[in-house]
This record gives C-alpha cells, structure tokens and sequence, in this order.
C-alpha cells in the first residue's frame, strides 16, 4: 500500500548582529572558547538582559519578507530545561506571542511551484556547546555561542518528501542572505534545521512525529528525512509503533538513532520572563524594515522572467543566491544585453567550475566583465563556441586576463574566409570519396563526419556555420 510522508521544518538562523541579543558580547565566529562570554550571559546573579535592536529589526524585516503578521506586541519567555551548555537553566526564548506571526514562503520544484505556511517565527538565545574531548571521555563548555541571537521559523507540516523540505530550506537560506539578517553558513551553525517527520496512508489522521535535531547541510536534510521515512514505514508494516522522540542523525552510518523522549511546550514550563519588558512593534518600525527590504527572490525571479525572456526554471537557479543574480546581471551588461546566452553560460562552464573546486560564487575567479566579453566575440563570430570553453578555461586560470588581448596572442579568431573554407571542404571530400558517395546514397549521418574532419584541418578555426552552409552545398552537388 501507499504512504505519504508529512514534514515540517523548524529552521534557527543566526542573525548576524554584531553583539549578542541580551549583551554587549561579540558575536564573531572562531573565537578562542570562553573568550566572547560575558556575566550576563553566563547568567551571573545580579545581572539583567537588555534587549538587543537590531536583532529585532532583522525579525521585522524576516516578517515583511514573508508577508507574515507582525503582531503590535511580543513577549519573551523563559524556557526551562537543565543542561550543561545553559548557564542560567533556561533559554529565554518566546512562547504565546512572537515576534513574526503566520506568513508563507513559496518554493520552485519540477513541477512547479507551491507554498508552505509559516507558522511563526519567534527570537531566543542560543545556548552555549559541548565538546566532547577523546582524552579520558572528558566534556568541555564553551560559552561563546550562549546568548547569539537566533530566529526560530517553524513551518506548517506543508511538505511531503525529502526534495520539498530541501527546496523550502533553501528558499530560507537565500531569502535570509537577501534580507541580509544571516549568512546562512550551515557548516559554521549560523543555520540549521529540525525536521519532524511523520508518515500516513493518503487521506488518513496524521501519524506520530519524530523530531531529527540539528542537522546542518542540505544534503544530511535530504538523507536524513529519507532515511526517517523509510525506517517509519518498516515499524508500521511489521507490526510495531512509532514512539514520539527526539532523534539524531548519523551522516557516518546514514541513519538515524534515538536520543531521548520528545518533549512537550509543558515540559518546560515557559512563564513570562519577569526582566524583559514587552516589545511594542510601532508602525513607524515597520516601515522603516520595509524601506530597507530588498528586491526578494521571487521578485526578481518574475523580472528575470519578464525582462530578460528566461524560462522558469533557469530563473529560479540564478536568483538562487542574492551574489549570483547581481554575477549574471552584471554579465548581461557586458555581453550587450545577450541574456539567454549569459544565463547558458552562467549555469553551463560557471557554475560546474565553481562545483570543482567547491567555490561560492562570491570568490569566482572570472569577472561578469570577462565572461560577458567572450559572449560578445562568440556571437560575433571572431571565435567559435568550442573555442570560447577553451578561453573560458584560461581565464578561469589567469587573473584579470583580457578576453581579446588573449584571442590575438593565442591566434584563436575564428577563420570567416569562405575562399578558405571551400579549400578545406574540398581537400576533405577529395580524401574520402567512399564516404561522400555513402553520404550522396541517403547516409545522411556522415555529415558530422566530414565536419569534425574540416575543424580538424583548420584547428577548430573554421566558422561552423559557414562549414555547414558549403559543405551541404557541395555534398549535394552531383
């Protein structure tokens, strides 16, 4: 029988505040351990929160980018719960009434696009980090990440496989670098994500959920969720049941493996904190956050789209990154508006070389004004398609190279003589008469015979399509 999986995200993102959300502390990744950690957030007696501004903004502006409601007040609470990494034994965190309230995010998928619900998105503090030591199974506290602003976004249970939940993460991921409140850097913790995972037959009540903590790549998400699916099912058809728990996953072993019961929002007795006022959201607040918001991912897929001709599809890949849609725009200005063929090569020779050396766009090695010149000298016809990946991978290699100085020396413009041309088609079909008369017969396969034959001659130089235009003239002489 069928099952259908039901998924829901809970996202935390670090926002990118210089100092921490209830203190004066840094916030700098890196530090030397317990070097960023100040009374406060070491939850001495005596000392009181203050709340952060800018990490209220950064929430408001989350909140418009969603088109959420941003209710007028929002409270903090303490979250309690006993654990090494908690100086204080509780987070203070919020509960009955956040910051951001329902909103929605739509994600791009092979078969079009659909919306996940946003719950709400409320503010906490993280706590600190457990190190676990190989010497004597000892564990160290660093308190450097206690008291880092975050910003919880919980998603509706909208998603029904392991593709979706990866494409509604990364829609997170790029509208918070737009909205610039985060840099997203999963491997550095400024993101990571829980995924609750349940499974059902189709049109049935919704099954019992477990919770996969902290997981801090796309890719373990995918992994994670799919294995979570699979292991869900194998318990109902042979007769057992799923319990309601908290579960960690093992990238070594790709699976996961329980950690401890799943806690309800009663275990931990969540009461008001008694030193933070309510935080009244005015709207002369909003709409300075407004003012600041940026042109956001869909936005700009739709001009893309729009203004430029592209597809969907290619569309959604380019404004996949705030830094790639603002490479390929660029790009486009330096072809002289050659959009499709900018978007070709961006997501063609650009994007698989950047995978290579597993490089982010912003430390490409090639100029939008490099690669938008190469278009120009391939749609002019100084240089062939085939020669400009060759260029391409020069200049890939040679730092602030100029695309035509590198044409002239390298001897690389395009041969356009058509006298030229004729000779080589001519000594080419003097060479192989068998196959011209194969090709005359009704072979007509053998055409790309005789031109691989012609490129060869001319060292790949022969225009391509005055190659093609002569040799079918001359091939269907009699």
């Amino acid at each position: 029988m069928t099952w259908e999986a039901v998924i829901g995200l809970e996202v935390h993102v670090q926002l990118n505040t210089l100092s921490k959300i209830f203190s004066g502390s840094d916030t700098r990744f890196g530090a030397a351990a317990n070097s960023q950690a100040s009374l406060i957030d070491l939850g001495m007696p005596g000392t009181l929160p203050v709340l952060n501004a800018a990490a209220v903004a950064a929430a408001l502006r989350f909140g418009l980018g969603i088109e959420a409601e941003i209710p007028a007040r929002s409270v903090f609470a303490r979250k309690n719960y006993f654990y090494p990494d908690l100086p204080k034994g509780y987070q203070i965190s919020q509960m009955d009434e956040p910051i951001v309230g329902a909103g929605y995010l739509d994600i791009d998928l092979p078969e079009g696009s659909k919306r996940i619900r946003i719950v709400r998105a409320h503010l906490e503090e993280d706590a600190g980090k457990s190190l676990h030591a190989d010497i004597a199974g000892m564990t160290g506290i660093d308190l450097n990440r206690a008291g880092t602003p975050l910003l919880e976004i919980v998603s509706a249970p909208d998603m029904s496989s392991a593709q979706e939940a990866v494409a509604y993460l990364r829609a997170i991921h790029a509208l918070i670098r737009y909205l610039d409140i985060s840099d997203g850097n999963m491997a550095e913790g400024s993101m990571r994500c829980d995924c609750n995972v349940s499974v059902r037959r189709p049109g049935a009540a919704l099954g019992t959920r477990c919770e996969i903590k902290n997981v801090n790549s796309f890719r373990f998400v995918e992994k994670a969720i799919q294995h979570e699916i699979q292991r869900q099912i194998e318990l109902i058809e042979d007769g057992a049941q799923v319990r309601q728990e908290t579960r960690l996953y093992d990238a070594e072993r790709n699976e996961t493996r329980s950690m401890r019961s799943k806690e309800e929002a009663n275990d931990y007795r969540y009461f008001p904190d008694p030193d933070l006022l309510p935080v009244h959201i005015s709207a002369e607040m909003l709409e300075r956050e407004r003012a600041r918001l940026p042109e956001l991912p869909q936005a700009k897929k739709q001009r893309f789209m729009d203004h430029y001709g592209l597809s969907a599809y290619d569309a959604a890949i380019l404004v996949g990154s705030r830094e790639l849609a603002d490479y390929f725009e660029a790009t486009v200005v330096a072809s002289e508006g050659q959009a499709k063929q900018s978007a070709n090569w961006i997501m063609g020779e650009l994007l698989a070389a950047l995978n290579r050396e597993d490089k982010e766009i912003s430390a490409c090695p090639l100029a939008p004004q490099q690669l938008g010149r190469l278009i120009v000298r391939i749609q002019d016809g100084t240089i062939s398609g085939k020669i400009g990946k060759q260029l391409f991978a020069t200049l890939w290699t040679t730092t602030g190279a100029d695309v035509d100085s590198l044409i002239s020396s390298q001897g690389l413009r395009q041969e356009n003589d058509s006298s030229l041309i004729v000779g080589l088609i001519d000594e080419v079909m003097s060479a192989h008469p068998e196959q011209v008369a194969a090709y005359r017969a009704g072979k007509d396969k053998l055409f790309g015979f005789f031109v691989g034959e012609i490129m060869k001659r001319s060292r790949g130089k022969a225009n391509p399509a005055t190659v093609n235009a002569v040799l079918k003239e001359k091939l269907e002489q009699r």
